[in-house]
């Protein structure tokens, strides 16, 4: 898979940078597969690199305009790669650790990383950590405060959620599922991906089959009816996924 090909942009390839494109490095494709899906809903391009090197050289290539750097890389860690970007560019960096003593995130934000962010993390934390870094150096930031499918609405700003302008109390596992169904209207949700979602990249085991009886109350609480549904629909053989319906 070629990992950083954006378009033909601003960044791509001259010596100003693309405010639009992040650079993504780590070595654990899933957790970069997660983070690029939520960065490109909010408009960003992402371009990944899965060693220091290759960082480096996409850097150089794409001129992308942040960059998320994992502290432990093969080949050339990430505080070699920050040093190295440091040395001419003032781009916004964020460090992420797996390790949580203090003296990683002090020598991580000593070679010039903006912030950093331990993992486990969940990846909405990470985008809104993104677009604060961006404003503060001036960027615009990119927000997605309310989804809206049919009469169907979720104030991600309130976390409040509506059906027909009805207000609809949602327990906190439910909520996050629902909001990953609808930030990807039409694509279809295995049931451990959508524990991915909604447990982020906390380490909880949890039986895929929870999703089933979290969806059934889901349902019930929109008034959706599973054999003729207008909201969540049931893929079978695969999980679930949001009707692709939108502001009416």
């Amino acid at each position: 898979m070629e990992t950083g090909e954006p378009g033909t942009g601003p960044g791509g390839g001259g010596s100003t940078r693309d405010g639009t494109t992040v650079l993504v490095v780590d070595d654990d494709h899933k957790l970069i597969s997660l983070v690029r899906m939520y960065l490109e809903r909010e408009g960003y391009h992402v371009i990944a690199a899965y060693d220091g090197p290759q960082a480096l050289a996409l850097f150089e290539r794409h001129h992308p305009g942040f960059v998320i750097l994992d502290v432990m890389l093969p080949r050339l860690d990430g505080i070699a790669v920050c040093r190295r970007l440091r040395r001419h560019s003032a781009v916004p960096i964020l460090m992420l650790t797996a390790r949580v003593e203090e003296v990683d995130k002090l020598v991580g934000l000593s070679v010039g990383a903006d912030d950093y962010v331990t993992k486990p993390f969940s990846p909405r934390e990470l985008v809104a950590r993104v677009r604060a870094i961006l404003r503060r150096a001036g960027s615009p930031e990119r927000t997605a405060p309310r989804l809206v499918r049919g009469d169907l609405l979720m104030d991600v700003e309130r976390h409040e959620v509506f059906v027909g302008g009805r207000p609809v109390r949602l327990t906190a596992i439910e909520y996050k599922l629902l909001q990953a169904l609808m930030e990807f209207p039409g694509r279809a949700f295995t049931r451990d991906q959508l524990l991915t979602h909604v447990y982020a990249f906390d380490e909880v085991v949890v039986v895929d089959r929870a999703v089933d009886v979290h969806i059934g109350k889901l349902r019930d609480k929109l008034g959706d009816d599973p054999a003729r549904p207008r909201y969540i629909e049931t893929v079978r053989g695969i999980g679930y996924k949001l009707m692709d319906k939108r502001a009416e």
